[in-house]
């Protein structure tokens, strides 16, 4: 699973992230393999540190591993990121994961003093140096937007060697082929549109790792979704939250409305969105499988700001039901 920690008239932003960790602490209770909290600076959202919600999550969890999704790379210090997460490898004993992007917002732009002018070269150069922090204690390194490193010692080091570093990717073709070649495994985000569409990104991917001389690229799908003990529940409770996010940020990108008709039509054997009863979810995600192949699917359920008990209920039907039919169906994690 993974979420924005979304926020609503009804919830504080402190309400909001102590549900957090309780539903991550039963998502590791329930036998989940992940949970990613993604990184915003917005006032709808109340996860703008993302590490430190996975660090509380940590000190209350013993298995599931514990992702941000993503970390805003671009309008981040690499050195910082590295160090963040490392430090979070340790407290957990090595479950900690990056997963690096560009951010399907500009708002950390400005607040942190970039310039989106820069915006490719800024994801390159740090992505390049987190790379090199995680390989090598004492780093040299130089490129035209940070400050140079000149046999600097990066502590401290992480559990895990190397400490995973997923890309997200939200359909780019560069993007993919990037993650690609340098052999880094990839999100591969699909929240609009039928999924088969998005195939071809998957086989890009691993053309691109094949090339570079890659044999393991691993896949991630990142996709919208809810579970609940009947199917029509499950649509209900999830549509007046999904909408409402959904045509927020269609204002601001030239969207139309989200109704309850495209809703529908999305929830179908066709459409992007894994919604239904424990059965009907296990049956979506396993169909996705085999057109994809992917070794991992992460599901964010906390769109708009659903009630607390509403989530727990879903974390523990996708544990105890749906997790153990895919499981059987496709083998190994999820």
């Amino acid at each position: 699973m993974y979420t924005f920690a979304d926020l609503g008239p009804a919830i504080s932003a402190g309400e909001r992230l102590n549900n957090l960790v309780e539903e991550i602490e039963l998502a590791n209770k329930v036998g989940l393999d992940v949970y990613g909290v993604g990184e915003h600076h917005r006032p709808d959202y109340a996860a703008s540190a993302p590490v430190i919600v996975l660090a509380a999550a940590a000190a209350r969890t013993t298995n599931i591993r514990l992702t941000s999704a993503v970390t805003v790379l671009s309008s981040d210090d690499p050195v910082r990121v590295y160090q963040n997460f490392a430090t979070l490898d340790l407290l957990s004993h090595g479950r900690a994961e990056i997963m690096v992007g560009r951010g399907s917002f500009i708002e950390s732009f400005p607040l942190f003093g970039y310039d989106l002018n820069d915006y490719d070269v800024l994801f390159a150069e740090k992505l390049d140096l987190l790379l090199k922090l995680r390989a090598q204690e004492h780093v040299t390194w130089s490129g035209s937007i940070r400050a140079p490193l000149n046999n600097a010692g990066i502590y401290p080091r992480a559990q895990q060697n190397p400490l995973p570093v997923w890309v997200g990717v939200g359909g780019t073709p560069q993007s993919v082929v990037r993650a690609g070649t340098l052999g880094l495994p990839m999100a591969l985000a699909i929240i609009g549109g039928e999924p088969v569409r998005f195939k071809p990104h998957a086989d890009l991917f691993r053309e691109s790792a094949k090339r570079a001389g890659h044999s393991n690229a691993a896949l991630s799908l990142n996709m919208h979704g809810f579970v609940a003990d009947d199917a029509k529940a499950a649509r209900d409770n999830f549509f007046p939250g999904y909408a409402e996010v959904m045509t927020r940020i269609g204002r601001e990108r030239g969207w139309p409305p989200t109704t309850r008709a495209q809703f529908e039509a999305s929830c179908g054997p066709n459409g992007h969105l894994i919604i239904g009863n424990p059965k009907d979810v296990a049956d979506k995600i396993i169909g996705l499988h085999r057109i994809f192949g992917n070794e991992r699917i992460l599901v964010q359920m906390g769109l708009g700001s659903l009630p607390h008990r509403d989530m727990l209920r879903a974390i523990e039907l996708m544990g105890k039901e749906v997790a153990p039919l895919v499981r059987a169906a496709v083998g190994g994690k999820t």
